[in-house]
């Protein structure tokens, strides 16, 4: 059992929430504000007030003096930084403000600067290559065994890991995914060995990891396995607000350093509102976290094995466990396989919603995910399990031959920075075949590239591209509105 009971000091600690103590002192001072933000705790913009709330708008405030400052933290938010920080198990706990995109383009741009190479998954976030765009990082691809029938990329195979190491001992690090959108985990502890082994730095994604902090009968997180530094979406299964989250240091990393990194891009008019929700958040996991995680991930294992039951779906989870490719599973996960009752996931996505009123996380050629969280109750599950079963009554067709693939593996010709800066023309997607691509294409959620700036683009990309537009994937990334047009080096 990975979870450890915390003694009485630590937990009388986690029992304070400074941000948010701070935050309550001032309200309760009535300070007059002649500061920003300009609707002055909203009376200058009775409609916000509507919206919001008088006493949310009311904490929506400047930085001053008694409620600290997140570019450089010396009272409350310190003091918060440092109870996440235990409550995480890392040596130092940043918040972030700018989502966990901020977070993960901290961890790169910490550890590369233009030129040095890093390892990583191809199915990484479009954060990652954005940060490489950025400092000019070199890409070197550990490209996942994908499952054909789901058409998703597994997980990082350790000597997959291994031989890319050993063919690239100038890389300063590695990438590493826990979990992926879909719930799949690697063998995180044997990389971090392997990697520290190099003098390697390890770096994770753990975008949707934030239980397995808290959570018992969970893979492994990444400070517990030995990680250098992990992007933590605490808004997703942690229950802060939309764009607040963590990036947690271990102590191969010198935070000081780090803390100028984040202070290059991160804004410095950050919002009160996500950072006290951010300290809520950590309190109420480090309080209540275990139980509540026991709960999502019963909710979560009744939902999978009512869904299987249906027939024609399938709710993948721990069946796929093989010790490599899928070295382990996180069970909150419901991911749902829709193609043997002829509709791609995405077709059953708007289903859920025009016809159900029911909003579930993502819908790809192939699957569904459902994200179950501390927030979902026991009817909810039901009602979705209904509307599933009435989906393959109602709307079920012959399955039709679909691509099988999230992403089809990608050649790259060039670093991301240099094609997204080079001179380029705007072709037809369709008269794109055997050219570099200088732009993203990809479905959002869940953001990883079909394209990324420096890859040659293929036929059976082109036709990927093609079909997921016709099923109504939601396409991103193009200088072009309408994904009719690419962006190609000249």
């Amino acid at each position: 059992m990975k979870y450890n009971r915390r003694n009485n000091k630590e937990e009388h600690r986690q029992m304070r929430a400074p941000v948010y103590e701070a935050l309550e002192t001032l309200k309760r001072k009535r300070v007059v504000p002649f500061d920003v933000p300009g609707h002055k705790r909203g009376r200058g913009n009775p409609e916000l007030v509507e919206l919001l709330g008088e006493k949310c708008v009311s904490l929506d405030v400047n930085s001053m003096k008694p409620l600290d400052n997140l570019c450089h933290p010396v009272s409350v938010i310190k003091e918060a930084e440092e109870l996440a920080a235990e409550a995480f198990r890392a040596e130092h706990a940043f918040f972030m403000v700018g989502g966990t995109t901020s977070s993960v383009q901290g961890m790169v741009l910490s550890c590369c600067k233009a030129g040095d190479k890093i390892i990583l998954p191809r199915n990484v976030h479009k954060s990652v290559i954005n940060a490489m765009v950025l400092c000019g990082a070199i890409p070197v691809y550990v490209n996942p065994e994908r499952d054909v029938r789901l058409g998703i990329s597994l997980g990082m195979e350790r000597f997959e890991v291994e031989k890319a190491i050993k063919e690239n001992p100038d890389a300063v690090a590695v990438l590493v995914n826990n979990p992926t959108y879909y719930g799949i985990c690697s063998d995180l502890r044997a990389i971090v060995k392997l990697a520290h082994e190099h003098n390697m730095l390890v770096l994770v994604d753990e975008a949707h990891g934030t239980h397995l902090y808290f959570g018992e009968n969970l893979p492994v997180c990444a400070m517990d396995a030995g990680a250098d530094m992990a992007s933590v979406s605490m808004h997703k299964s942690g229950g802060s607000l939309t764009q607040s989250s963590l990036l947690l240091t271990g102590k191969n990393v010198n935070w000081e350093y780090v803390s100028q990194v984040i202070n290059l891009t991160q804004t410095t008019s950050a919002s009160y509102l996500l950072i006290s929700s951010l300290d809520i958040s950590r309190r109420n996991l480090a309080l209540r976290g275990r139980e509540s995680f026991a709960k999502v991930s019963q909710m979560a294992e009744y939902a999978r094995e009512e869904i299987n039951s249906i027939g024609g779906y399938y709710a993948y989870g721990k069946d796929m466990i093989n010790g490599s490719s899928v070295y382990d599973f996180d069970v909150t996960k419901l991911s749902i396989y829709t193609r043997d009752i002829g509709l791609a996931g995405i077709e059953v996505y708007d289903l859920l919603r025009d016809e159900y009123d029911i909003q579930i996380e993502l819908g790809d050629v192939a699957n569904i995910l459902a994200y179950i969280s501390i927030g979902d109750r026991i009817q909810d599950i039901e009602r979705l399990v209904g509307a599933l079963a009435d989906i393959k009554r109602l709307y079920s067709k012959k399955p039709e031959e679909m691509p099988s693939m999230e992403y089809i593996e990608p050649t790259v010709v060039m670093s991301p920075q240099t094609a997204f800066y080079s001179k380029k023309e705007s072709l037809p997607i369709q008269k794109t075949e055997g050219r570099i691509c200088s732009e993203f294409v990809m479905c959002y959620p869940p953001g990883i590239p079909i394209l990324a700036p420096g890859e040659r683009i293929t036929k059976e990309i082109i036709e990927y591209i093609m079909y997921a537009k016709e099923k109504g994937c939601s396409m991103q990334g193009t200088m072009d509105s309408e994904v009719e047009y690419l962006n190609v080096l000249v």
